[in-house]
């Protein structure tokens, strides 16, 4: 199974929108496009046309994990990873998750899945994430298994935490996040180190003065006051 950013967003969006507004579910086209399309809990920001929407839904069809509902006045959809691939409630929505929103820490995941999954603690996560990391091949298991579904990325210069990904597809590119200066470096100074010792004393100067200047400030503002 591989499919492309796009397919990826139809088939996340479906997800999210049977858990979180099940009232509304399953999806016309029209709302289907919408949702892929969205500002909020997306990464990266798409403006999908509606001829792209409905040739990703004809492709995933074509693998079984959308299917049309035509018992309304307009055709609806609706996902079937979870028969498809045989997952748990936690499991889907975590990669919903990163189908959404692309590769993230355990942190993210366990605070933006409040709404599709209540993780109890980040030990929860990691327990979701390592099911869908050690799924059985097809020559392990005579169920529907498709292998791994998610890994863990190598750990980027100055982050302190991993990031994990699905296995499903191409990744999207999230939006680049300009760091503020310095602080990649400032990460991996030792605080104990000669070099961690000079910044700290630096950091309090730069306090000092900024509340003397603040003072300063304030004195002026009664003196032009009681003129």
């Amino acid at each position: 199974m591989h499919l492309d950013p796009i397919q990826l967003r139809v088939l996340g969006s479906l997800i999210e929108k049977e858990i979180t507004t099940p009232e509304n579910y399953p999806l016309s086209l029209n709302a289907l496009i919408n949702a892929c399309n969205q500002r909020s809990s997306r990464d990266p920001v798409l403006d999908l046309t509606e001829d792209e929407v409905r040739q990703a839904l004809h492709s995933l069809e074509d693998v079984a994990l959308v299917t049309t509902i035509h018992d309304a006045r307009v055709p609806k959809y609706e996902h079937r990873i979870r028969t498809v691939l045989n997952l748990r409630r936690d499991e889907t929505a975590v990669l919903c998750l990163l189908m959404l929103r692309g590769p993230q820490t355990q942190g993210e995941l366990r605070s933006r899945a409040d709404r599709l999954y209540p993780f109890d603690d980040l030990a929860a996560v990691q327990s979701t994430l390592e099911r869908l990391a050690t799924r059985p091949t097809s020559s392990e298991s005579g169920e529907n298994p498709t292998g791994p579904l998610t890994t863990i990325l190598p750990r980027q210069p100055g982050s302190r935490e991993a990031r994990y990904a699905h296995l499903l597809g191409d990744q999207p590119h999230p939006t680049p996040q300009r760091e503020p200066v310095g602080t990649e470096t400032l990460t991996a100074v030792n605080p104990d180190s000669a070099l961690g010792q000079r910044l700290a004393l630096m950091e309090a100067e730069i306090a000092s003065l900024t509340s003397a200047l603040k003072d300063i400030q304030a004195r002026v503002h009664l003196l032009e006051s009681n003129r």
